[in-house]
C-alpha cells in the first residue's frame, strides 16, 4: 500500500513551499528539481539562490541566465551577471544598460572575465568610462584593460584624469598596451597624488 507520504517522496517542493535553506543545499545534494522550482518562485530571494544552486550543480543554461538579466528584481539580474562571468556566450548588453548601477557594475566585471567581446559589447564599455556612477566607471576601465583591445585605450588613457579609484584602475589597466602615449602616462602617474595610483605606475614601468 502506498501512503500520501511514500507518494510525495522525492518530488520536488513547490516554488511556493520552498525557503532559502532549501534551495541552498539541492545545490549540495544534486536536486535539481528543487533548484528548478526555485527558480520559478514568486520570491525574488529564491529565484537568486536557485540560480547559484543550478549553477554549482552545473545544469544551469544560457537561456535561463539570459532570462534571468530580465528579471524585475534587481538582486536576480545582479546575480544572474555575476554568474554570467563563467558564461563567455552569454550576451551581456542588457545587462550593461540596466538601470541599476549595481547591475552595470558587475555586468562590466564579467565582460572582463571574457577573453574577448562583440564590437558592441566593447562599444558600450567604453561609453560605460563616462558614465554617472564611478564604481561603474571603475569596473567598465578594468574590463577594458582585461580585454586589451586597442580600441578601448583612449577611453583607458582618459580615465587617468578621474577621480582616484577609477585612476587606480585605470593605471592598472595600461598593462596590456604599448607606445609613447603609454609611456608618458606612466611617467605621469608615478607623481600622482594618490599612493596607490603611483605604486600601480612602477609595478607596470618597472
Amino acid at each position: 500500500m502506498t501512503t500520501s507520504g511514500d507518494a510525495d517522496e522525492g518530488r520536488p517542493e513547490r516554488s511556493d513551499h520552498l525557503d532559502r535553506r532549501q534551495i541552498v543545499e539541492a545545490g549540495y545534494r544534486g536536486d535539481t528539481a528543487t533548484a528548478l522550482a526555485g527558480l520559478s518562485s514568486e520570491d525574488p530571494s529564491l529565484r537568486r539562490y536557485a540560480l547559484g544552486a543550478l549553477d554549482r550543480l552545473g545544469v544551469l543554461t544560457e537561456d535561463q541566465l539570459t532570462a534571468a538579466l530580465g528579471d524585475p528584481d534587481h538582486r536576480v539580474r545582479h546575480r544572474a551577471t555575476e554568474l554570467a562571468a563563467r558564461y563567455p556566450t552569454v550576451h551581456l548588453a542588457v545587462a550593461l544598460d540596466d538601470d541599476h548601477p549595481s547591475v552595470i557594475e558587475t555586468a562590466a566585471w564579467a565582460c572582463g572575465e571574457h577573453s574577448t567581446v562583440p564590437d558592441p559589447i566593447l562599444d558600450r564599455l567604453i561609453a560605460l568610462t563616462s558614465h554617472d556612477d564611478a564604481l561603474v566607471r571603475e569596473s567598465a576601465v578594468a574590463a577594458l584593460g582585461a580585454i586589451g583591445d586597442e580600441r578601448g585605450r583612449p577611453a583607458i588613457l582618459a580615465a587617468l584624469n578621474d577621480r582616484a579609484s577609477v585612476r587606480r584602475r585605470a593605471v592598472l589597466a595600461l598593462a596590456p598596451f604599448d607606445g609613447p602615449d603609454i609611456d608618458a602616462a606612466l611617467e605621469r602617474a608615478l607623481t600622482d597624488r594618490d599612493w596607490q595610483v603611483r605604486q600601480g605606475a612602477e609595478d607596470i614601468k618597472f
